[in-house]
């Protein structure tokens, strides 16, 4: 194993003991009990739903990247065939953090014969909307949820209700310190040869190309759409939850849509799956918005692992299809 393998695999184990770490101080003082009777008195009808929303989800996204993927290379990718590539993205990334980007790309580049280098180009683009649709999210959040932005943001800047939160909600404090000292320190691992202004101008310049490359598909609108729909999808996956679980079913539709946030910055860290970060942030705003500490992280162990379960089933599923198909040839010349 190479010094550069020897590295990967440490971030690895780096990143997975934080992220069950996190989680540990998060539900250690919660007993099993309280859990599974939280499970049972659920409605699940509503989370059989919000799963069968996510799986549509999943299809769009699916579809959404088969119209970035216009090239006269290899075989012609498919709707399921994306899906598939897609799922087992979702599966090593439940493994390795980031690392099921170029999985489900190699998986196509196997399948299809389309280079990896062009794949991988489709989800720099992909990524670059996302995250703008992101951001687009929490300005709308802010917008709907003003007050309770502004009240957080003052009880955070009193010292005095500082101190009490923290010691109070002392697991999650911990926690988000432990995910800001490791995103910092994959930020400064990834910069510290480089100027920082370079790489952001170079990060920018990335966001905007891919924003043109846009335009030059075949069918811009419903690329525009379908990440629109993703996060309508997003927000009433979590929305059904909510309905499902009794200490959530109350919550308004602006409520829901902080919390989507907060779970989709939680994803975003760079731990294996979100597990701990998603849990925390999640927990975290719910009890702002009035729900009990225990009921909080109960609700979002359930939301997440819901979606854990969802993603080990079909990444499964879809590496086994994958498997089974044969590697693309050209055919050969006469």
């Amino acid at each position: 194993m190479g010094n550069k393998n020897i590295k990967q695999f440490i971030q690895v184990v780096i990143s997975l003991g934080i992220a069950v770490w996190i989680f540990w101080l998060l539900y250690k003082d919660i007993a099993l009990d309280s859990l599974i009777d939280q499970v049972r008195s659920s409605n699940w009808s509503w989370i059989v739903l919000s799963i069968m929303i996510s799986i549509l989800g999943y299809f769009i996204r699916s579809w959404r990247w088969t119209l970035l993927i216009d090239t006269e290379e290899g075989q012609k990718v498919t709707l399921t065939r994306a899906y598939h590539a897609l799922m087992v993205g979702y599966l090593v990334n439940m493994l390795i953090p980031r690392a099921g980007e170029v999985a489900r790309c190699g998986v196509l580049t196997r399948t299809n014969g389309i280079s990896i280098g062009y794949l991988i180009g489709t989800v720099i683009v992909e990524r670059s909307v996302d995250l703008l649709c992101l951001v687009s999210v929490i300005l709308l959040a802010f917008l709907v949820e003003k007050e309770l932005f502004l009240n957080l943001a003052d009880q955070l800047i009193s010292i005095d209700s500082l101190g009490e939160r923290i010691l109070s909600n002392l697991p999650i404090a911990i926690g988000g310190v432990a995910v800001l000292a490791l995103f910092l320190f994959f930020v400064f691992k990834r910069f510290r040869d480089h100027g920082i202004i370079n790489k952001l101008q170079h990060f920018f310049r990335e966001i905007f190309s891919g924003l043109k490359r846009i335009g030059t598909l075949a069918n811009p609108a419903g690329f525009w759409i379908s990440s629109i729909l993703l996060w309508v999808i997003y927000f009433l996956t979590m929305y059904t939850i909510a309905f499902g679980i009794p200490s959530t079913a109350n919550l308004s539709p602006g409520e829901v849509l902080l919390v989507m946030v907060m779970g989709s910055i939680g994803m975003v860290a760079p731990v294996q799956g979100g597990i701990g970060t998603f849990h925390a942030l999640v927990a975290f705003i719910l009890i702002q918005l009035g729900i009990s500490e225990v009921d909080g992280k109960i609700f979002a162990a359930i939301i997440h692992g819901t979606q854990v379960i969802l993603v080990l089933i079909a990444g499964l599923v879809s590496w086994l299809i994958m498997m089974k198909l044969p590697s693309h040839t050209e055919p050969k010349e006469a």
